[in-house]
């Protein structure tokens, strides 16, 4: 390990869809153009698509629409949330986004990027802003992204230290590279921590250097959170951190079977959604989804669009680590005074945690 440690910046529509917004009450004209042209208050409709995981699923899906909501209320924009359930929904409700008149459709992870660049260059005079990916170059799509190695090494790190088998565990729900991202900065993170001590802690689930580990296959059944987590426990780990979506209540879950051992959750801080779990989450690797969702509003209801990527970040408080609860008590002496200096060097530069999954 240098002293850089590693985690790196670096259609149309079938007949049914038709059919189906047919059946729907008759969607108001079309804004102008809300790439170029500025519109506030009520005069200004943001819309959101969720991924698969649908609205209430506890992680990001929610997240984004807390932020459209505190944009509703703050801004005094109108708003409008469109749930899919599956990946074929996607298209269909960028439709209906753009029928009910929306300036600006935010589509929530990885999986709308497809779907949300045949919408973007069907209509081109309507705004796009898309969370957790970077693949479209598009003039009237922003991408909302997070630098989440970053936060992720402060957690390996966390983690390390605050096991007492000196096994830590992760796995990720597929392997797409904003999952890989939390992966390789965990895996940093715990071999800073051994750099540091002179220990050995051991990463189960992950090898950076291979860009291979763990995968459910899922981010959505509970029950391979569960399975892929007593796996991990029984090779000795006792501190896990799950990088797929709900899957954190199926390692919870296994935790509590278990007898032993905590976790360390993502995207939110999983102690304020998931409070049930609360002796159990030592920390979580956060995205502070619901402020860049407002300000990208923000800036569209005034005129002020641009496809300039949104890159969330220790150094503007994008991302960062949950605070440790219930459990702060149980960190060992100055652990937490270590994790703190750290979070330090890498938002000044110091330390750059680098990544072949990086979004930058």
């Amino acid at each position: 390990m240098t002293a850089r440690p590693t985690a790196r910046r670096p259609l149309a529509l079938a007949a049914l869809v038709a059919l189906a917004l047919a059946a729907c009450a008759t969607p108001p004209a079309p804004e102008p153009d809300a790439a170029t042209a500025g519109t506030s208050g009520r005069d200004y409709t943001a819309c959101m698509v969720s991924d698969f995981g649908g609205l209430d699923d506890k992680g990001f899906n929610q997240a984004v629409r807390d932020g459209m909501r505190t944009a509703e209320q703050e801004l005094g924009v109108r708003t409008l949330t469109l749930e899919s359930n599956s990946e074929t929904d996607y298209a269909p409700n960028l439709e209906q986004a753009y029928q009910q008149g929306c300036d600006l459709t935010v589509t929530v992870g990885f999986s709308t990027a497809d779907a949300a660049r045949t919408a973007a260059e069907r209509y081109p005079d309507r705004s796009f802003a898309i969370v957790d990916d970077s693949s479209i170059d598009l003039p009237n799509v922003k991408p909302v992204v997070y630098d989440t190695a970053q936060a992720a090494f402060l957690a390996g790190y966390l983690a390390a230290g605050y096991s007492r088998t000196g096994v830590v565990g992760v796995y990720g729900g597929q392997p797409f590279p904003p999952v890989m991202l939390f992966l390789d900065g965990f895996a940093d993170g715990v071999a800073h921590y051994n750099e540091v001590h002179g220990t050995d802690v051991r990463l189960l689930g992950w090898d950076k250097a291979s860009q291979t580990g763990t995968f459910s296959g899922t981010f959505d059944d509970i029950a391979a959170g569960k399975s892929v987590t007593r796996n991990l426990l029984d090779q000795g780990a006792d501190v896990v951190m799950p990088v797929a979506g709900s899957l954190y209540q199926g390692t919870a879950e296994a935790l509590r079977d278990a007898g032993r051992g905590v976790l360390i959750g993502v995207d939110n801080d999983t102690y304020a959604i998931a409070p049930q779990y609360g002796d159990l989450i030592l920390s979580s690797v956060m995205k502070q989804m619901g402020d860049a969702i407002v300000s990208v509003v923000d800036e569209g209801s005034q005129g002020r669009f641009d496809a300039t990527p949104y890159v969330g970040d220790l150094a503007n408080a994008g991302v960062d680590l949950a605070p440790y609860h219930d459990l702060a008590d149980t960190l060992p002496d100055g652990l937490a005074d270590e994790v703190a200096a750290l979070r330090q060097q890498v938002a000044d530069g110091e330390i750059v945690v680098e990544s072949v999954n990086s979004p930058r």
